[in-house]
């Protein structure tokens, strides 16, 4: 059909303080004209309602106007009738999710976003709220622009306002089942094992150095693994009791894991550390899968030593992608998450790779970077809003912490 040929429509915009029966008594209203809706969407913000309803045209237009103006009336609110032709203009192939999250969220920082997806030729379709607390994370629903220029652009806005953005193409992906693969030093959970271990040793320090430096990438992974393993030579298998006891988990991690896995989503765990604690780790937090070195003990003493092939940068990648292929989940469903220079190539592997508190390095070659010290701030990028999660513990019994008062 042409343009010329698109039928009459009406557009309805109710706004005015929300009620109960508000939509209802609209539609009602629109049904006895014979109307077809074409599109609605309906916003609230603070308890103000904007209520919009694309309907074709009927043959006596002025008579629908007056029942739908005196059912609005009768509701306290007002009402704003167009007169058009046809559908909304039908959206660019070019379609992007935009992730806008702060802590706070300013609004110079949001009219930078806005003004560089303008300046891109994008325009923002739509606008939600996927979390107000302990972030504030809005989601832009962004037409006209290519998400790899987007995100490239947007990449020198959120580092100017110290913000996190991340932009991904609008596809089917993001409603599918994924793989979510994790590092787990300093991204699962908080610290290095390594270190931990070190510091039983008497190594704490140096050991600390080392592996700082191996994170930014200024050195050879395996080489700098297999020195400082050498420095736990003769420390007690029991230390890894201690060290096990002693982990932090990032804050929500628990309920990402939780949360996802509800949805059908597969986790695992790929590190540069040792299997003895992130076995454990996986089966507490109810992973899929995990891949990490094993130590080697003899006579229950740490020989200084690793049994079989380093998990390195390398190897993580190719760990992600048999557990992909296990898992009969497609690369491109992939996500990786991970903060140091060994993770590169797992990123770069993923179908979306997210730097998570990470070096500069990683920083400037993921997809997207979050900032913040919030593991579950992820499922706002797959468009999980922070209420969604919150029902759902609600539904298993599980309390969550009361947001902040107004």
């Amino acid at each position: 059909m042409s343009p010329h040929d698109a039928p009459d429509t009406l557009l309805i915009t109710v706004t005015g303080t929300d009620r109960p029966g508000v939509t209802s008594a609209v539609l009602e209203t629109l049904s006895l004209s014979g109307v077809s809706v074409v599109d609605a969407e309906q916003i609230l913000m603070r308890g103000r309602l904007v209520l919009g309803v694309l309907v074709t045209a009927p043959r006596d237009a002025k008579k629908l106007r007056a029942a739908v103006t005196a059912t609005v009336e009768r509701l306290g609110m007002s009402v704003d009738i167009e007169r058009g032709s046809g559908d909304n203009r039908r959206r660019s192939q070019d379609r992007a999710h935009v992730t806008v999250i702060g802590a706070p969220l300013k609004a110079s920082a949001m009219a930078a976003i806005a003004g560089r997806i303008a300046d891109c030729g994008g325009n923002i379709d739509r606008i939600e709220r996927m979390a107000r607390y302990p972030v504030t994370a809005i989601e832009l629903h962004v037409s006209g622009a290519d998400p790899d220029r987007l995100r490239l652009l947007l990449a020198g806005d959120a580092a100017q306002h110290r913000i996190d953005v991340a932009v991904q193409a609008a596809n089917m992906l993001r409603h599918g089942v994924r793989l979510i693969v994790m590092d787990v030093d300093s991204t699962l959970i908080q610290g290095e094992v390594i270190e931990m271990l070190a510091e039983h040793a008497g190594y704490g320090a140096e050991v600390a150095e080392v592996t700082e430096r191996a994170m930014r990438g200024e050195l050879d992974f395996e080489q700098s693994l297999r020195a400082r393993v050498k420095l736990l030579a003769g420390l007690d298998e029991s230390v890894l009791d201690q060290v096990y006891d002693a982990i932090v988990v990032n804050p929500g991690a628990r309920t990402m894991v939780r949360t996802l896995r509800r949805l059908g989503y597969r986790f695992a765990i790929v590190s540069g550390g040792f299997s003895q604690i992130t076995d454990r780790l996986a089966e507490e937090l109810g992973i899929h899968r995990a891949r990490a070195n094993t130590l080697e003990i003899v006579d229950g003493k740490l020989t200084g030593e690793v049994v079989g092939p380093v998990v390195d940068r390398a190897g993580k990648a190719t760990a992600l992608r048999e557990f992909a292929a296990d898992l009969g989940i497609e690369e491109a469903a992939t996500i990786a998450i991970g903060d140091g220079a060994n993770d590169l190539d797992m990123l770069d592997a993923a179908g979306l790779g997210i730097a998570y508190n990470a070096r500069p390095v990683v920083r400037e070659a993921a997809d997207t970077t979050l900032n913040v010290p919030y593991l579950d701030s992820i499922m706002y990028l797959l468009g999980i809003s922070r209420e969604e999660i919150e029902a759902a513990d609600a539904e298993a019994g599980i309390v969550t912490p009361a947001p902040p008062l107004d």
